[in-house]
Parts: C-alpha cells; structure tokens; sequence
C-alpha cells in the first residue's frame, strides 16, 4: 500500500525540482537502479487471441498493442511533462516540428481557416504555407500584439484553429494569452500554443490554452544531443483527437531518446534557474552598450509586452534577441558574430553552451513592416560563467568599430 507521501495531492504540493527529481521513477523506496530502464520493442505478445482483439479498443490507454504505441519509458516522460504543464495527458513525438504539426492536422481540413502569429517559429510557417495550403486550408499570420477585439474580426466562420507562441521565436513577442483564448473559444475554435519557451513558467491551461506544444530537444533534453517534442492537453477529448492523429501519422519517439530526457529533468530546474539569470546579467549589460539600439527580452522592464511577462510568467529563459545600432549593416553583424569565441553559431537552444544566432534576413514577416531598426540576433545563455561571455560580447562588440 502506498503511503501518505506517494498520494497525488502531497505530489501537487512539492516543489518543482522535487518532482522533476522523483517524476517518472518508481520510487525511492524501491531496490534497484535510480532510473528507469529504457524498453525497447517493435512487436507486442499476447497471452491468447482475445487479448489481442480487446487491445484495439485500448487504443487511447496505456495498454501496449504496437511499438509506435509507446512503451513504458515513453509513459514515464509523457507524465513528467504533462506534470511541468499542468496537463492531465501527453504524446511525445519525434520533433519538436512534429509536436507542431500533428495537434494543426488533428484539428484542421479542407476548407477551413487557422490563425498563426507573424512571429511564429518558421517550420510552423513553413507548414502552413506549403502543405495546409495544398490540403485546402487557408492560413492568417496575424500580428501577435493583437487585443481580444482585433483577435475577434480576424476569426472567420470556418476559422477553427487561433495558435499562439509567446514570446515569439526571434522577436520575443508576449501575447495577451488569456484575451486571446477568451476571443478564440467564444467562436468555438480551439487554442494551441507553442510554449517551449515558457516551459514550467508558463502554465497554458491555467490562461485557456486547449493544448501545449513544447520542442523537448532545448531544456528538457539540456544537452544539445536528442531530438524530441510533446504535445500535452488537459480534457480527454483533446488528447483522443492528438492520439489519434499521432497514431495515424505513424508519429514515433525513440524510447532511447525518451530515456536522455528523462534524465535531463533530472537537472532542469537548476539549469533553467542558472540560465534565466545569466540570460538577464547579459541582457542588462548589452542594454548598456552603444552599439546597441534595442534588447529583446521579456523579463527586463524596457520590453514593450513586460506587464503581460510579468502577469502571466513566472519566470523567464535564457534566449532573447539582440537589435544593433542601425548604423551598422547585415555584414556588420556577421562580424561580431564570427569574433565571438565562446557563441557557437546555432540554431537550437536551450543546451548548456552559448549560441548565437543572425535573424536578420532569415526570418519571414507579413503582418507589419518586418522593419526593427538595426540587424538582428538571438542569444542563447548557456552555463559558462557570466563574466568569461560578457567579456566574449565586449570583444565582439569592439569588432563592430
């Protein structure tokens, strides 16, 4: 029999780098090794031929009946991240694209309408523009500081899908969630939102989102190593219809990799708390450099969207953007780019090495003058020590002159 310490409510209560330790494991009470094994496995073994036939109708539990169905190890990860959402229910999928993708097909056809920030992450756009458009779905990139009144003349009759991403992949836009679910559900259409940068600091289903979509490749995984996403919801309903897209799609992830993600939970907490202040001691030193005009991070009080980031968030991340002076150009950026030693120069974040990336010219706007003022960048803070990037980004910046 259980104790009283293993109930879900004494769970609920603990601290979130308590459950990210304990999460997903049998227990501390139990003999053997601290982690779980990983399972691997194509073909699922049944005692008698009616097992079999009863398993088809267990389809949306966690009854094995196929590999692509998910095994043990997946079950573990899919809980701990529908714990760090607040979720009731988790797919894990192969990407972070694909945790994308799937809940749009599940949700959308022929002949119907999805509303898709201008500053989503580009894959997204990708998607919408070249295979929902071929499968007869029309697609509105709106600007994503967009109120609840404009939200709702942008919502058609046969618009069934508002998505959101908050802040924006490159430009760090903080949407008024709760304003645009409210407008979103009072027309019947269904809320999803990419909230890998949020990760457990922004809880969707508290502020009406329907489902979460995170890239497990950047903090869960912390490693640079692993490719991965979830895709969490919070009403069975919801988690039936991404299930069942999922299965259909013949969507898999590697119970190995689900296995290092588990493992990287372990450290998250800790890694996110060092990296979120490490991205704002950067942050507020590049506020005060001249060759820069503008610094794109919601956690510091000049970002335009920062009483949302405030009211909504409970903290931040280690990525943000960086806009140089408009007097230097694309090629001036590049400059200071390739003089720093410690960035490396890459797209995928949330590892434990510094990145930084050129957004300038690489990234598609529609619903405003896609003007910022100078060349841009994104940063990424690892767990190097503060002072060794500082003093990278000062050399960096002396390139510039």
């Amino acid at each position: 029999m259980p104790n009283d310490r293993d109930s879900g409510d004494h769970k609920k209560n603990l601290g979130f780098a308590t459950r990210m330790s304990h999460g997903g494991r049998a227990g501390v009470k139990i003999h053997g090794f601290v982690n779980p094994p990983v399972h691997r496995g194509s073909t699922v073994l049944y005692p008698d031929a009616e097992a079999r036939r009863d398993g088809g109708a267990k389809r949306f539990e966690r009854y094995m009946t196929y590999g692509t169905a998910g095994g043990p190890t997946h079950y573990a990860l899919e809980d701990v991240i529908a714990d760090i959402e607040g979720g009731t229910r988790c797919t894990i999928v192969g990407t972070g694209l694909a945790a994308v993708t799937v809940p749009l097909t599940a949700y959308l056809k022929n002949g119907d309408h999805c509303l898709i920030p201008d500053s989503c992450y580009g894959p997204a756009r990708n998607f919408a523009t070249t295979l929902m458009k071929d499968w007869g779905i029309d697609t509105t990139f709106y600007d994503p500081c967009v109120d609840e009144a404009g939200m709702a003349a942008l919502i058609r009759p046969n618009t069934k899908v508002v998505y959101l991403e908050s802040p924006g992949s490159h430009t760090f836009e903080v949407q008024d969630v709760p304003v645009l679910a409210r407008a979103a559900h009072a027309r019947g259409c269904k809320v999803l939102m990419d909230n890998t940068w949020g990760i457990h600091n922004f809880q969707p289903f508290e502020h009406g989102v329907d489902v979460s979509i995170q890239a497990l490749t950047k903090y869960v995984g912390g490693h640079s190593d692993i490719l991965l996403g979830s895709i969490t919801t919070n009403s069975e309903e919801d988690h039936r219809a991404i299930r069942s897209a999922a299965s259909t799609l013949g969507h898999y992830a590697s119970p190995d990799d689900c296995w290092l993600a588990l493992r990287g939970v372990r450290t998250m907490a800790m890694r996110l708390k060092a990296q979120e202040a490490a991205s704002l001691e950067v942050a507020t030193w590049l506020e005060q450099q001249p060759q820069v005009k503008r610094v794109l991070h919601p956690a510091l009080p000049s970002h335009p969207q920062h009483a949302l980031y405030k009211r909504d968030f409970t903290g931040g991340c280690s990525l943000f953007g960086v806009i140089l002076d408009p007097q230097y150009d694309q090629g001036g950026m590049f400059r200071f780019v390739n003089a720093l030693q410690l960035f490396g120069i890459g797209a995928s974040w949330g590892g434990f090495e510094s990145l930084a990336l050129p957004t300038s010219g690489f990234i598609t706007r529609t619903a405003g003058s896609g003007d910022f003022g100078g060349p841009m960048l994104r940063l990424h803070i690892g767990l190097e020590d503060t002072k060794d990037l500082i003093a990278d980004l000062a050399q960096g910046l002396r390139v510039l002159n």
